[in-house]
């Protein structure tokens, strides 16, 4: 799934960098990465993928900033970017085919965020994420 999707981003005009996993390295590390290259404006939208997609997604949303989506299906994925702004996205390869995963992919990358009522909520999860960031060792409250 991962090289057809890169295929299908490059022959589209979009510049892919592959992360994957190196010696000795798990999907949490190469999420963490990701959202930081995201978060950083290294990269404007990544794409992840994993079994599920949903290991790759918490891993990924643990980064300050990011809105990561499993994507299961066309419309979440339209809603992923219409309505939570999501700049990574998350597929499964066990859990969908390579035709699916694709039209899923193009849905998720003609879509923009909307704004409009979207706004706000998107706004109260940034407001959740700074309240709830805590320092290594430091016990939630």
């Amino acid at each position: 799934m991962k090289d057809a999707m890169a295929a299908y981003l490059t022959e589209r005009g979009h510049q892919v960098t592959d992360l994957s996993a190196g010696e000795g390295e798990d999907y949490p590390d190469v999420a963490e990465r990701v959202a930081r290259g995201v978060a950083r404006g290294e990269h404007e939208r990544a794409v992840l993928v994993c079994g599920t997609g949903i290991g790759m997604a918490i891993a990924a949303n643990k980064v300050p900033g990011i809105r990561a989506a499993q994507i299961p299906d066309s419309y979440s994925a339209e809603r992923a970017r219409k309505s939570n702004d999501a700049q990574i996205a998350c597929f499964g390869s066990r859990t969908m085919g390579v035709e699916a995963a694709l039209v899923c992919l193009e849905h998720w990358l003609v879509s923009d965020f909307a704004g409009g009522g979207s706004a706000p909520k998107v706004e109260k999860i940034k407001q959740v994420e700074s309240r709830n960031l805590m320092s290594p060792g430091v016990p939630a409250a």
